[in-house]
């Protein structure tokens, strides 16, 4: 939103030759005024922009020349220098524009002079003969042409010359380029120069005057030869595929060009051309010298890129203006779009489908302008009926959801040009415009589009086409409800911008026709009706895509376009936001409110702030919104309050408090999304604040009074800009203080990006510019440490944000001042440089670092560096010891890795366990990414360091290859069962014996084979596999390494070496010649690391391995594809080639891997072809995939399928990889031909790499998968391999079937069922069609059709097919698995058919189709009992189904008969009673689903059938006796959803047991069940606890004694290891039950019950769950809104988010306890609570000791929300509030004296524990100093609350916030004093 500063001009300084200078020298006046002297002076300065000041004053000192008549020889000779001038300047340099304007103003009389001047000049280089000279001169002729007459005019003298030097040049460029074949860099530059004397060609042509009569000129003229020699290299050049498709597409424009102008005569041009098109030109009838020159194109074997070039020259260079062709050239026209068309079958790749369409479009618009003049007959040719118009229509169709967003566009061009062409071919009447949309072609076209599903994209741009020639309302009156359609389909973000410009291109038309036709103001209700209605709907009512998308893309255009609406839908919004307020996952109308404020306030339509918030919102709002439950919602009331179409707009006072509330609650929000927007949104609020303070400084300064002017600011400007620094400052004393200990990732993130923000915006000030707030004045040596801290999170993102925050901070903010504290910290880097903990590497990274720019390396550093350091030079300092601090780091490092990789050549266990190398690798290469290599001093120091640091990254790869390369690199073991494996990997362990004394390679034993396998014997026999060696760490303990740890190690290193050889050779600058001065990396070095990469890329096994090498590789091939070293760039092209015929020779010595999805060879070749030049040809590309492909498909001839899996697998490694874009698409079709032949293949490795191939493809061309869609695991069929084929065939099926043509397609496939009058038929031809069926009409039923008449009908008539293959349902059908599949049908069709249309029967009714179906019930097993007395396969499947069609009569007949169920098929209660789970699971899950519906209805019975009252007695029934943990589960459930007294007082006589003993029950089985159960047994118990306490005052108290026993239950369901169902169960408890236990005024419960019940809520507020935060938010809220509570905050009745619920939460608690008068009582509690009391602080050190011992590769502790000093800091500030009010002390002297103790203890512990940590423990020990740390505040927050009971304020206690103070502390809670009115 900042102003972003005008960059300066740059103008390089024109220069001349000393003889010039000379002359003007010897030509300049003493005085000064000649023109010789104005241009000495003028060459002489160093600075372009004041030289173009001089040339402006050559032509008003020449015209005073001009007075004496005559050009004197000084003159003369200046204008032959300018002349110089002008030819030497490049073309870009605006001083060449500006010497051609100075020169074309000359006055007449110098004129002459001047043109022979250029002349001259011209030739000289025209004569040149060095090649790569030659652009230059093509420039300047193109510059001479381009509106400059003296340039044209010098041009045309030397016409002759300069038609031969371009013809010279172009013949010589492309023989230099047919040299440099394989050098992309020489190449594309040379063909750039061939494309740039193309054009100039053309240009001379086409803007010279001398070329009109060339016809006439004799074909021995030496211009007519280069006319010739001209045509026939453009001809040469356009069917040469190996130049450029820019130099080919060019040079199909010259030779149509040229062929205008040589050709005689003009009249004959259309059919010579279309000649040569049709490829059909006639040889006896055209001239000799057009057959010489393009002899190439007048055969049939023209190249379809040569003929479509020529169809776009011909469409481009032709005149089809008016008709002026004539008849020919209407021919031409249409045998140009045949020609195109053929081309369009042909073409396949990317580039030239995108010059194809481009051509198409310009052939419509050359139709056009031949339509306005042309005849009958061709306006009959392309009308919109005609077979080129529906060509071209078949043609859009295919192409208008390409993956080219390009030619997607074209596509929208072709169809608004055969709109054109349309009108233009109707016959015109009086009304055309108005009649075109009745015409009968665009009326089909218009429904056929209105058909199509919303999810075409083509179809939006063809209605956005539609609505500019036919108006909206035509469309509104085929499809009235098509606005509320595209907003639903907004939800999908693919359509998003498809939709949202349709609608603006509908709504803006709808409004300009209503408000033309209109008389009054009325017609805007019109428009709001159909626009703004739906858009409100979606607001309030639609998923949160919807919102998103809706908010984003359409709201803005609708506001742009009828600013008026805003106030009609704040109207709205406002009546409905207390009743809509939404929850955590819907905005409601306060969100949907904020979200129109937003909007509108950031397009400029809120005049002012001040007016928003007066008038249409209040303050209690805005705060709502900003810790509203939705995220959506807090983001849209921050965007309304930060952002503003004026980036000068002031930032008011109530502004900067509304922020500074919002920043204290949303710092830990859990979406990334959201925190981004977060940080964005208050960037944004700081470049308000900056800028608007650069005007208020100005008006501080400006002089006198002045008034307020666009209600900038109401108050002096100081007062504000007081203001602004005080809350900046404040700001970032939030910030900083949620960097305390044991705060979240998210939280660190937010804090850290928004103080860099800060720093950044906020600049220090230069050059006397004020700035209004400077972070480092709010830094001192506390924050600077809190920041270095930040550097030992887990994230590495809280690393990166803490360095840069520390880089932006001015080095003199901190100065380390004490040694022993940088040798502290350097040493702790060097520490976790080592640590098996890889994240502690990346911590070391970023200290050293630190240490090194903020130059503070500790003067012991020069002990580990032995050789001498040279002394800096001159230059910068800062850079200066930058760099030598990074090299005296990196030799440190480096001498440390030497020592340890020479350990570990000895013992690679030692050095897994002690010193795992690749962190010293790694703090190497993050210094030197740091670094700029490009301009250091030290460059001898630095070649030695470079060459130490390969040969070192080669040793250690050495080192650690064996294990990465070997077969099994998880877990090398030293075992195998035959002779052959095992001398194999004798191989391997020979490899690494060297290197390793230790017994962890053993020598390869053969197993013994036998007829069982003995886990003992191998145990025996193998001693040391299961067992992980012994080995001493670096502190003397013992630790235990394994096979794994070994292999961590290794392939780490293997990626930390990789990507240090990545990096030298991306920053390292090259060497040009061996042993030059420049450059640090030599031609050699670079060759071996290629080399390096080779080998371990195809070599290694691992895949962390060869993914990092792809990493380091694609770093150097980039490098080496940019190199200008002829030997270098050739590499990747002699790689490529070198390991493609290994690939193709599969030969057994080979050591590529075959397993492994070919490891790492599709990575190595992925890297060669992507670095490949874009711009280039990709020839690389081209003939790998011919090669791969030929590869991929099955061969006879060869003995190996290894060459076909390996080409099978880097093919779906190419298809994958998105930087080839579209640059594959030409070689899918190809690729799936392969891919399914494979799976013909008898080996499985060519199988299983076909698939995955396919699969590749799949995703390739219809997108990522976005949702699951499992078969059902519960069949047993569904292992067959038969029948999920089946089934995904049938699935398959359904995407190439037009929804409206799939009802045809059903009863077509219904028909080839049999008839159960056949005597042979096969079950799976059955089971096949009737899936098809299934899905089909699944398919259908979900579509956007359901609801109206077409569809109703569709489906009786697929119904009526059904009644005719009843006998599938029924035992005639003896196969289960069918008979369930066709049961699915019918059940499908009764779901969809079940709703009557008004004033009609119901359909299924009509059909006799219920009483189908109750016979089929009647006569099933459901009724007669299952004779089976085995599993039959399909029988669960069948169950379902069969219970499922049942459920669906029961309920149709209830709806129906009413009262009178005696017509019902099947009764539940057979149902329930059945002995199969499937069937009650079902039945229950149904009945479960209209309890549930009955009671979320008042009253319950509204919807709840007759047939289901008083089922309570048979649920308690059936909960006894149910086994089924799944059924007993959903009855429990719907005995939660009755009415508990219904079934309550029947526990007795239905189940014998009283109330109590059935709460004892239920609260047994919460106990003891498992996670649903239990969660369901508790939601019961508390409903039964409900409603004991509703009722009368006997069975409350009979329950009371079971109410401990409840809270225990309660308190055992929220700890953090239980499952999240039991958490969300115990936080809805606590809701229901809150009136009754945590809020009464008259507590049930003892104090230390409820204070239990209270401490679950904040347990349930700091769970890392969302929903379980949710849950209990509703508790909170709940607990606010009663009588007694609701006035205690500020925030009642409203959704809130956990963050600042936990801070109400404990205020409503605070203000209970002094309701309940039981401060005494509840005091300690909560002190306890602040204390920590139950944390051994002695057993969690240890417990912190012990994990970082055991788990070395595991990361420390992490937390995404709970923060344990949040609960601390906000129950001290209430707890310090509730005290202050107090006039007494509410403890004894015996309790503060106990709590007073217990602290101090605690104090004393703390300090204890803190001196037995090393003196770095905040980065060596970080898990045990931020645990104590934590206690450490929670002690000392203790102690200063228990010191002011006693009456005095401690001067050592801890101040915890700037808050804290009494005066502060009430910003949510309000005093009931003030508030009980």
């Amino acid at each position: 939103m900042g102003v972003k500063k005008k960059k300066e001009m740059q103008v390089a300084a024109l220069t001349i030759c000393r003889q010039d200078l000379e002359t003007l020298r010897s030509l300049a006046d003493v005085e000064g005024k000649n023109l010789a002297s104005l241009l000495l002076h003028c060459v002489q300065l160093t600075d372009g922009v004041s030289q173009i000041h001089y040339v402006k004053q050559i032509v008003p000192l020449l015209e005073k020349a001009n007075k004496n008549g005559v050009c004197d020889p000084t003159i003369r000779s200046c204008l032959d220098i300018l002349a110089g001038i002008y030819l030497s300047l490049s073309l870009k340099n605006p001083l060449k524009k500006v010497l051609a304007s100075s020169l074309d103003d000359l006055p007449e009389f110098f004129l002459t002079e001047a043109a022979q001047s250029f002349t001259s000049r011209l030739q000289e280089d025209l004569d040149s003969t060095d090649l790569y000279s030659y652009r230059k001169v093509i420039d300047n002729l193109s510059s001479c042409m381009e509106n400059f007459n003296l340039g044209r005019t010098s041009v045309s003298n030397l016409l002759k010359n300069v038609l031969h030097f371009l013809q010279k040049s172009l013949i010589e460029i492309s023989e230099e380029n047919r040299k440099f074949a394989g050098n992309h860099i020489v190449q594309t530059q040379l063909m750039n120069d061939l494309l740039v004397g193309i054009r100039v060609s053309m240009m001379l042509v086409q803007k010279l005057q001398d070329f009109q009569g060339i016809h006439l000129k004799i074909s021995s003229s030496p211009i007519w030869q280069s006319m010739c020699g001209l045509l026939s290299i453009f001809t040469k050049f356009v069917s040469d595929d190996d130049l450029l498709q820019a130099v080919q597409s060019t040079s199909g424009l010259a030779v149509i060009l040229f062929i205008k102008i040589m050709f005689h005569p003009p009249e004959k041009i259309p059919d010579l051309i279309g000649s040569l098109l049709l490829q059909s030109v006639d040889r006896t009838s055209i001239p000799e010298w057009f057959l010489t020159c393009c002899e190439s194109l007048c055969g049939a074997d023209v190249s379809p890129p040569a003929l479509l070039f020529l169809c776009q020259g011909t469409l481009t260079m032709l005149d089809w203006q008016n008709g002026r062709m004539g008849p020919s050239g209407e021919a031409l026209l249409l045998d140009t779009v045949h020609v195109l068309f053929t081309l369009s079958s042909q073409i396949k790749e990317s580039t030239l489908e995108m010059f194809l369409s481009k051509i198409l479009a310009s052939w419509t618009n050359s139709a056009i302008h031949v339509l306005e003049s042309s005849s009958p007959s061709l306006k009959n040719s392309l009308n919109g009926n005609s077979s080129i118009v529906g060509r071209l229509l078949e043609y859009v169709y295919t192409h208008w959801e390409h993956p080219l967003d390009a030619l997607r566009h074209q596509t929208k061009i072709i169809f608004r040009n055969i709109l054109q062409m349309h009108q233009l071919t109707v016959e015109e009447s009086d009304s055309e415009k108005s009649d075109l949309a009745t015409d009968r072609f665009i009326f089909e076209l218009t429904q056929s589009l209105l058909r199509l599903e919303w999810h075409v994209k083509g179809k939006y741009l063809c209605l956005g086409c539609l609505v500019d020639y036919i108006g909206t309302e035509h469309i509104l009156a085929l499809a009235k409800t098509i606005p509320s359609q595209m907003l639903e389909v907004m939800g999908d973000q693919s359509l998003v911008p498809y939709a949202s410009d349709l609608l603006e291109t509908m709504f803006k038309n709808h409004k300009s026709r209503l408000k033309s036709q209109a008389v009054d103001s009325t017609w805007i209700d019109k428009w709001h009706e159909t626009w703004v209605s739906p858009l409100l709907f979606i607001l309030c009512e639609g998923n949160l895509d919807q919102k998103s998308y809706v908010i984003d893309y359409y709201l803005p255009k609708l506001l742009n376009c009828n600013p008026e609406s805003l106030s009609y839908m704040v109207k709205i919004l406002q009546t409905s936001a207390d009743t809509k307020t939404g929850s955590f996952n819907t905005r409601g109308a306060l969100g949907a409110l904020m979200a129109c404020l937003r909007t509108a306030r950031a397009h400029g339509h809120l005049h002012s702030a001040t007016d928003a918030w007066g008038t249409l919102v209040s303050s209690a709002r805005i705060k709502q919104g900003l810790v509203h439950q939705h995220c959506q919602v807090r983001i849209d009331t921050l965007g309304l309050l930060c952002e503003s179409n004026r980036s000068t707009e002031i930032v008011s006072t109530e502004e900067m408090r509304w922020i500074q509330f919002f920043i204290t609650y949303n710092l830990n929000s859990q979406s990334p999304a959201v925190r981004q927007q977060i940080c964005s949104l208050l960037r944004k609020l700081f470049c308000r604040i900056q800028e608007s303070s650069q005007t208020l400084y100005k008006l501080e300064q400006s002089k006198g009074k002045h008034e307020p002017e666009n209600d900038l600011t109401t108050q002096h400007p100081s007062v504000s800009l007081q203001q602004y620094k005080n809350f900046m400052s404040s700001i970032c004393s939030s910030l900083f203080e949620a960097l305390f200990p044991g705060s979240s990732y998210p939280t660190r993130f937010s804090a850290l990006t928004i103080l860099g923000s800060i720093a950044e915006v906020f600049p220090v000030p230069e050059g006397g510019v004020q700035t209004v707030y400077q972070l480092s004045h709010d830094i001192d040596f506390g924050r600077f440490q809190t920041l270095v801290e930040c550097f030992t999170s887990t994230f590495e993102e809280v690393k990166i944000l803490a360095f840069d925050l520390l880089m932006k901070l001015p080095k003199t903010v901190v100065q380390f001042q004490d040694s022993e504290k940088l040798q502290g910290l350097f040493q702790a880097a060097l520490e976790l440089s080592t640590s098996t903990k890889p994240y502690d590497c990346v911590t070391a990274s970023y200290m050293l670092n630190l240490l090194i720019w903020q130059n503070a390396l500790p003067s012991s550093l020069s002990a580990y560096v032995k050789t001498q350091q040279v002394a800096c030079e001159d230059g910068d300092k800062s850079a200066a010891w930058v760099e030598r601090n990074t090299l005296m780091v990196i030799k440190c490092l480096l001498e440390n890795l030497e020592e340890e990789v020479s350990q570990a050549e000895n013992s690679l266990l030692q050095a897994a366990a002690s010193f795992p190398m690749y962190g010293r690798v790694h703090c190497i290469t993050a210094a030197l990414q740091k670094l700029s290599l490009n301009s250091l001093q030290l460059v001898s120091e630095w070649r030695a360091v470079v060459e130490k640091l390969l040969l070192m990254s080669y040793r250690l790869s050495a080192v650690v290859s064996p294990v990465i390369q070997s077969s099994s690199p998880e877990g090398l073991i030293p075992m195998d069962t035959d002779s052959e494996s095992a001398s194999r990997l004798q191989t391997i362990l020979s490899e690494i014996q060297p290197r390793d004394s230790n017994d962890y390679f053993n020598q390869a034993k053969i197993l013994k084979e036998h007829d069982s396998f003995d886990l003992e014997d191998l145990n025996a026999s193998m001693p040391n596999i299961d067992t992980a060696a012994e080995i001493k760490g670096k502190e003397g303990k013992t630790c235990d390494v394994t096979a794994q740890m070994v292999l961590v190690c290794c392939w780490r290193s293997m990626k930390e070496v990789a990507l240090l050889l990545g990096t030298l050779c991306q920053l390292l600058p090259l060497q040009s010649v061996p042993a030059s001065p420049d450059g640090l990396l030599t031609v050699e070095q670079v060759k071996e690391i290629g080399d390096y990469f080779k080998q371990h890329l195809l070599q290694s096994r691992h895949r962390g391995a060869f993914e990092l090498a792809y990493t380091g590789f694609v770093k150097l091939t980039e490098i080496l594809n940019r190199c200008h070293n002829v030997s270098l760039q050739k590499l990747p092209e002699q790689w490529l080639w070198n390991v493609l015929e290994e690939i193709k020779c599969s030969n057994p010595s080979s050591k590529l891997c075959t397993t492994r999805r070919s490891a790492g060879i599709p990575f190595y070749i992925q890297a060669l072809l992507a670095s490949e030049p874009k711009k280039g040809k990709m020839d690389l590309l081209k003939i790998t995939m011919k090669e791969l492909i030929s590869l991929a498909g099955p061969t006879d001839d060869s003995p190996s399928t290894v060459p076909q899996v390996h080409a099978l697998n880097i093919l779906r490694a190419l298809y994958r990889d998105t930087r080839l874009g579209g640059n594959v698409i030409p070689y899918i079709a190809d690729g799936a031909k392969a891919a399914i032949l494979g799976f013909t293949s008898p080996v499985w490795a060519v199988r299983n790499s076909s698939t995955l191939l396919f699969s590749t493809l799949i995703t390739r061309i219809f997108g990522v998968k976005r949702g699951k869609d499992e078969l059902s695991k519960k069949n047993r069929c569904g292992h067959s391999p038969f029948y999920r084929s089946r089934e995904m065939a049938a699935r398959a099926l359904v995407p190439f079937v037009m929804t409206d043509e799939i009802p045809d397609t059903i009863r077509t496939l219904l028909a080839r069922l049999p008839d159960c009058t056949d005597q042979c038929f096969r079950q799976n031809h059955i089971h096949g069609t009737l899936l098809q069926v299934f899905h089909l009409l699944q398919a259908f039923s979900d579509s956007k059709y359901r609801m109206n008449a077409y569809f109703q009908q569709e489906l009786a008539d697929v119904a009526v097919c059904t009644k005719a293959k009843l006998w599938l349902a029924k035992r005639q059908n003896p196969c289960l698995v069918t008979r369930a599949v066709y049961i699915d049908i019918l059940f499908l069709l009764t779901r969809c058919l079940d709703k009557p249309a008004k004033g009609a029967q119901p359909v299924l009714e009509h059909l006799g189709f219920w009483e189908e179906v109750r016979r089929i019930i009647s006569g099933s097993e459901l009724i007669t009992g299952f004779p089976y007395t085995f599993t039959v396969p399909g029988l669960p499947q069948y169950l379902q189904s069969l219970t499922k069609l049942a459920i669906a009569a029961v309920w149709a007949v209830a709806a129906q008969a009413g009262e009178q169920t005696r017509d019902v098929p099947i009764s539940f209660s057979q149902l329930l009673e059945s002995s199969f789970p499937e069937v009650r699971l079902l039945t229950l899950e149904a009945l479960l689903e209209r309890f549930s519906a009955a009671a979320a209805s008042e009253p319950r019975e509204r919807g709840l059938p007759l047939l289901l009252w008083n089922m309570g007695g048979t649920f308690l029934m059936l909960a006894m006796k149910e086994n089924h943990p799944e059924c007993f589960c959903e009855i429990l459930k719907i005995l939660h959803c009755m009415d508990t007294s219904e079934w309550l007082p029947q526990t007795e006589r239905c189940i014998h047991l009283t109330p109590k003993e059935f709460l004892l029950w239920i609260m047994d089985i919460a106990s003891n069940e498992r996670s649903e159960t239990q969660s369901v047994a508790l939601r019961l118990a508390s409903r039964v606890v409900a409603h004991c306490m509703q009722a009368h005052e006997e069975t409350r108290d009979s329950v009371v004694p079971e109410l401990k026993q409840w809270v225990q239950l309660v308190v055992s369901s929220c700890g953090d290891h239980l499952p999240t169902e039991s958490r969300l169960a115990a936080a809805e408890v606590l809701t229901s039950t809150t009136p009754f236990f945590l809020t009464n005024p008259h507590p049930i419960l003892g104090l230390q019950d409820t204070l239990a019940l209270w401490r679950c809520v904040f347990t349930l507020l700091q769970s890392e769950e969302q929903a379980v935060r949710d849950a209990a938010t509703e508790t909170v809220t709940t607990a606010m809104s009663q009588e007694n509570t609701c006035q205690s905050t500020e925030f009642a009745f409203c959704q809130l988010d956990a963050s600042i619920t936990l801070d109400l939460a404990l205020a409503v608690l605070c203000d209970l306890l002094q309701q309940w008068d039981q401060l005494a009582t509840g005091l300690p509690v909560l002190l306890g609570w602040l204390l920590g009391e139950g944390d051994d602080l002695v057993v969690c050190a240890e417990s912190a000791h012990q994990v970082e011992d055991d788990y070395l590769f595991e990361k420390a502790e992490v937390n995404f929300w709970a923060e344990t000093l949040i609960f601390v800091r906000y129950l001290y500030k209430h707890l310090f509030l509730l005290l202050s009010k107090s006039s007494w002390c509410p403890l004894s002297p015996e309790t503060l004296r106990h709590l007073q103790r217990t602290a101090s203890e605690r104090c004393h512990l703390l300090s204890q524990l803190f001196r037995e940590l090393p003196p770095t423990a905040e980065f060596l020990k970080t898990v045990e100093f931020t645990r104590l740390r934590v206690q450490e505040e929670r002690t000392l927050a203790g102690l200063r609350l228990l010191a002011f009971l006693e009456g005095r304020e401690g001067d050592d206690t801890l101040v915890l916030r700037a808050s804290d103070s009494p005066a502060e502390a009430n910003q949510l809670t309000l005093p009931r004093t003030e508030t009980a009115y």
